[in-house]
């Protein structure tokens, strides 16, 4: 036996060396773009209103009036989640056409593009370039948003899923932290360097395009999409540092004898079966809850408390990178701790953010009548974004991945993307006017949905925590038929044929 212990330590190493590979090459061109490019606009809001003004002006001789530069501005931050909407309803066709990691490859195309029309927008005169340049970084995000849990959540294995999936999450809010940091007056935020901090989205694509083709396709996909066993056999070999991968490649297999002869799933067709009830509702409850319960909101609320606090105007933007950091360090610690507790982080995580946001809103209503009201406001956004943090914020990717099969997995993704991103083009959209309409109020319509999301993951949502795909299948399957006095016995995966995407 002394003999044989040598040998592990290696491939230890080798399969930590390959999960990290894996983890930050699908990161960095994934995730990561969605929070970097979702925070870097905040800082150039005042510059590009003054270059859509001066493009007007050169091009008609007079100024552009106040309310069409609104106008404009409002456009260029909305053409992102819309650009984000249109990504996720492509995620699904490309991931079942291409596989997740040449869907990843793919997509950078879109950076590249965007880059270019930032980085001449200034020289063009044309504030129609950044437009465009924003809803092209919106379908990448919304792309990548989609595959890059698919491609970890299927590379990964079942004692790490959890955890490995929760990076798309730190992934976020790093690029989030890293818009803020660049986006300072003193790097990339002045007047002369903003086309550089637009089209700075280009270095994380060129990372990914050199990190990523050194790692092998999703085993998953090889085994269940293409039948390439051999190819499987390789991949999971090169993911899991040579050991013994015979049991993972036989439960592959299994599902797949499962799926056999049967297509990818049309979006619209989920919601057609009773088979798929649980996992459905799931679906839309967490995917919805993800953009309505508030936690966006409070980055756009945050630097109007910071002056409540009476915060100087130039320490602001210092102050703001304080709550990217909040959720950076959050969703650290879930992807320590989820693999113990499990993905109930989300109800922990929907209470938590109940608690805060009622205190935050009676602060808010009491800040005149006593002097240490608005630090407890400011206390309570640090709290909400951090709880957000650490349970909705990550472990919502995952479940997609893990309460799905294979064939229906890209439409399930389709489905939750679409979701979010509308939700939150919606809530932009809105937002203002429910804080006009409902002033230190605000934020009781988003304490309803955290509290409804705690109260569904506490009492409907299923356990996933070590468990295989298969597994997972069957206690969905005895979820969704408990009630039916004659339900159908358990003999694999509930699988419908249906036509490809």
């Amino acid at each position: 036996m002394e003999n044989e212990q040598p040998p592990l330590r290696p491939r230890t190493q080798i399969q930590g060396r390959v999960l990290l590979l894996t983890v930050c090459a699908a990161g960095i061109g994934g995730t990561f773009q969605f929070g970097y490019n979702l925070s870097i606009i905040n800082a150039l809001t005042l510059h590009i209103q003054e270059f859509t003004n001066e493009t007007w002006r050169a091009r008609t001789g007079g100024p552009l009036p106040d309310r069409l530069i609104l106008l404009v501005w409002s456009l260029i931050v909305s053409l992102y989640p819309l650009g984000g909407l249109f990504g996720a309803l492509l995620a699904g066709p490309l991931a079942v056409t291409l596989g997740k990691k040449k869907s990843l490859l793919v997509n950078n195309i879109f950076v590249v593009a965007a880059a270019i029309l930032f980085g001449f927008s200034r020289k063009a005169g044309s504030f129609e370039m950044v437009m465009l340049g924003r809803l092209l970084t919106g379908v990448s995000a919304g792309v990548s948003m989609s595959v890059q849990p698919m491609y970890l959540g299927e590379s990964a294995s079942k004692e790490l899923r959890g955890a490995v999936a929760m990076t798309s999450a730190i992934f976020t809010a790093l690029g989030v932290v890293m818009g803020q940091a660049v986006g300072l007056r003193e790097l990339l935020g002045s007047p002369q360097a903003w086309p550089l901090l637009l089209a700075s989205c280009v270095v994380p694509g060129a990372l990914q395009l050199i990190s990523l083709p050194l790692l092998p396709e999703s085993p998953r996909y090889l085994l269940t999409d293409r039948g390439d066993t051999d190819a499987c056999l390789a991949a999971l070999q090169w993911l899991r540092g040579f050991r013994d991968v015979v049991g993972e490649l036989e439960d592959l297999k299994e599902e797949r004898t499962a799926c056999h002869d049967c297509c990818a799933w049309r979006p619209w067709e989920l919601f057609q079966h009773w088979a798929l009830r649980r996992q459905v509702t799931s679906l839309v409850v967490l995917g919805s809850a993800m953009e309505l319960c508030g936690n966006d909101m409070i980055y756009a609320y945050v630097s109007t408390v910071f002056r409540e606090v009476r915060v100087p105007e130039k320490k602001v933007q210092y102050a703001i990178i304080g709550t990217g950091s909040c959720e950076l360090f959050s969703a650290v610690v879930s992807c320590v701790v989820i693999e113990r507790l499990g993905r109930r982080l989300l109800t922990g995580g929907y209470c938590l953010m109940a608690c805060w946001g009622s205190i935050f809103t009676v602060a808010l209503c009491l800040e005149g009548s006593f002097p240490g009201m608005p630090y407890l406001a400011m206390a309570c956004i640090f709290a909400f974004i951090l709880s957000f943090g650490i349970g909705p914020a990550g472990v919502t990717g995952i479940l997609v991945t893990e309460l799905f099969e294979q064939m229906d997995g890209p439409a399930a993704y389709m489905v939750c993307g679409a979701l979010v991103w509308t939700m939150l083009f919606l809530v932009g959209l809105g937002f203002p006017f429910v804080l006009e309409g409902l002033s230190h109020f605000f934020f009781v319509p988003f304490l309803g949905v955290c509290a409804c999301a705690a109260i569904y993951t506490g009492l409907f949502l299923p356990e996933t925590k070590g468990k295989t795909f298969l597994e997972i299948s069957q206690e969905l399957h005895r979820l969704n038929f408990s009630r039916q006095a004659h339900g159908p016995s358990w003999t694999g995966p509930e699988v419908i044929c249906s036509t490809e995407l």
